[in-house]
């Protein structure tokens, strides 16, 4: 069984694929309007992608408080500086819970928390 990719649905399409692909760095892979008011783009680097799906009459997006995605980058501070740059307000972090992994949180347009993690 291979994981293919997380859906994530969204309140305004243009702004959640200018954070994925602009602050995160994710290549928009293909993007589909299936029916009328309900758009879908699929994104990635390879392997696993994020599914954005926006639906007109679904505009009460809800996430869970304990559900993030979780990006590796080589430096955290390098990565919170990018963020800063990009006017991204860090939401928490960085945090060290181990040698081997540091990491810190921002939020995507919709509220849902995106993690940065740098591991030795």
């Amino acid at each position: 069984m291979e994981f293919c990719w997380v859906t994530i649905n969204v309140k305004d399409m243009e702004q959640s694929l200018a954070f994925y692909r602009d602050v995160v760095g994710l290549r928009v892979d293909r993007r589909m309007k299936p029916m009328p008011g309900t758009e879908i783009a699929f994104l990635g680097n390879g392997g696993t992608e994020v599914e954005l799906i926006r639906n007109e009459k679904n505009s009460d997006c809800q996430y869970g408080k304990d559900i993030s995605l979780g990006f590796v980058v080589d430096s955290v501070e390098k990565a919170m500086e990018e963020m800063k740059a990009k006017g991204v307000a860090i939401h928490s972090g960085p945090f060290q819970p181990n040698p081997q992994v540091k990491f810190f949180y921002v939020l995507d347009p919709n509220g849902l928390r995106v993690q940065f993690v740098e591991r030795h």
